[in-house]
């Protein structure tokens, strides 16, 4: 079989997968049923499971249905609960990798320096000097990988243990100590909640509130799961069920700020301040002054109730410098500590990188996304041709279950490969016309979400427009159904 360009590898191409988290594996197995079997794994840590493998932390665990985060070829019935602990989730990925014989695929400990688009190949480049070529690239390489840490005085001169929440110290007894979180997100949550009983005290030091969704989490019986395990057909229901109800009253909520769905939202989380926090001045201070879910809904069913624990204490003034034993705050107070914790979220923006990734003509990542991350649907960068972004900038990071979103993504990306395999093109990418209306078109959509309702977040761009899917469920699952080829360059 021979393409327009002449090249007559295309047709069984290799594919060069970066990252061996959630969606490096899927792309992997979902190759390897499509009889694509030359393929490479590359893997920086010593181990697969991507945020699963980096979030360790006391309390860690996902606000995504257990059976909805999973992948829909393979199904969980041993499931503990309603939603799962992050240790039993990198089980689940660990044992989904090897099932599929995944596993040993993955070069592990290599970290890749550079990629670059040579000769109608990619070629990539290890930080220990090897190299490697094939026709397409894909990154999987995540969002939340990066650590970010606070820009504080004094930081380095801290003379207890700090440490990242994604870089949890397991040497480290916390049980009787004085430990300090930084930081209210999802993560600072649960870390609290998991902490207050153990410590001798723990303060927490809030720089805004949250808005909290109560949430229940019951374990499965022993009855559910061996029903689960002896009629398969219980399971596909139960995960139709969820996607629906998360699709109806949370994903397509939080893109229109006006919904009956999301004032229900604003509604629960009210009731959950007024009637969980008795302490009146305490509730004031937990009150957040924006819109339910503009920042990424907390949901939790006992962080009111381990914050008004006596060993626990919310701080809201600000921090003024880190010294040796302890946070100073704005109003001379020293908070002495023997632990500090950092719940500082993500550098969001990264991607890809720190490596170096050239497509034609020279042309940079680093150039390319100088203003900000961007790609067409999420996947296809402009001029970087067969390459292709699973989870990629402007996706649906904030509102539906990423394993849902690459399993829609892989799909339309194998119609891509298609083009190439079938002699249509060599190469494929989109256009610079499609990705600029495309952003254009999701700028304005994302007017009407709740995001941009006047809170400060990490969906936020430099221009303060929310970098996620900004549309419905539905409307992406139609995107992915087929790619517009229009929309590409086929050469």
């Amino acid at each position: 079989m021979t393409t327009q360009n002449g090249d007559t590898s295309k047709s069984q191409p290799r594919f060069l997968i970066i990252g061996a988290g959630m969606s490096g594996i899927l792309s992997a197995i979902k190759l390897q049923e499509a009889g694509l079997d030359d393929f490479a794994i590359y893997e920086k840590a010593e181990r697969l499971g991507g945020t699963w493998r980096e979030n360790t932390y006391a309390g860690v665990a996902c606000d995504v249905p257990s059976h909805l985060y999973c992948y829909s070829f393979a199904p969980n019935p041993e499931w503990s609960h309603r939603f799962s602990p992050g240790a039993e989730i990198q089980t689940y990925f660990e044992d989904v990798a090897k099932r599929y014989g995944v596993s040993d695929r993955i070069r592990y400990g290599t970290e890749i320096r550079r990629c670059a688009f040579e000769d109608g190949r990619w070629r990539i480049e290890t930080t220990d000097g090897d190299t490697d070529e094939g026709d397409f690239v894909i990154a999987a390489t995540g969002v939340l990988h990066h650590p970010s840490y606070p820009d504080i005085e004094g930081l380095d001169s801290f003379e207890g243990v700090c440490f990242h929440s994604a870089r949890w110290n397991h040497d480290e007894s916390l049980a009787g100590k004085r430990i300090g979180v930084i930081g209210t997100g999802s993560t600072a949550i649960q870390v609290v909640s998991a902490l207050v009983p153990e410590a001798e005290k723990l303060t927490m030091f809030q720089r805004t509130a949250q808005w909290v969704m109560p949430q229940e989490n019951p374990a499965y019986t022993d009855e559910e799961k061996r029903d689960f395990r002896e009629d398969p057909t219980i399971l596909e229901q139960l995960r139709g069920e969820i996607s629906q109800l998360f699709a109806d009253n949370f994903s397509n909520a939080v893109v229109d700020a006006s919904s009956p769905q999301l004032q229900l939202i604003e509604q629960v989380c009210r009731l959950n301040l007024e009637t969980n926090v008795k302490d009146a001045d305490l509730r004031e201070k937990l009150r957040p002054d924006y819109r339910a879910a503009c920042k990424r809904l907390i949901m939790s069913d006992d962080f009111y109730a381990k914050i008004q624990r006596p060993n626990a204490a919310l701080v809201t003034e600000g921090i003024e410098r880190i010294e040796a034993k302890g946070i100073r705050t704005t109003d001379g107070h020293l908070h002495e500590l023997d632990v500090l914790v950092l719940c500082t979220g993500f550098r969001v923006d990264r991607f890809m990188r720190p490596m170096e990734v050239v497509g034609r003509g020279g042309l940079t990542l680093e150039d390319a996304w100088e203003k900000r991350p961007f790609a067409y649907m999420a996947i296809s960068i402009p001029e970087f041709p067969n390459l292709f972004m699973l989870n990629g900038p402007n996706g649906p990071v904030g509102n539906f279950s990423l394993i849902e979103v690459a399993e829609l993504q892989f799909s339309y990306i194998m119609q891509l490969v298609d083009q190439v395999r079938s002699g249509a093109c060599g190469e494929i990418c989109a256009t610079r016309s499609a990705s600029d209306q495309f952003d254009e078109d999701r700028v304005e959509a994302a007017k009407n979400t709740i995001w941009q309702s006047g809170c400060s977040s990490w969906y936020l761009d430099d221009r303060g427009v929310p970098a996620a899917w900004p549309w419905t469920f539905d409307r992406f699952r139609e995107e992915m159904a087929a790619p517009k080829l229009a929309d590409y360059q086929l050469s």
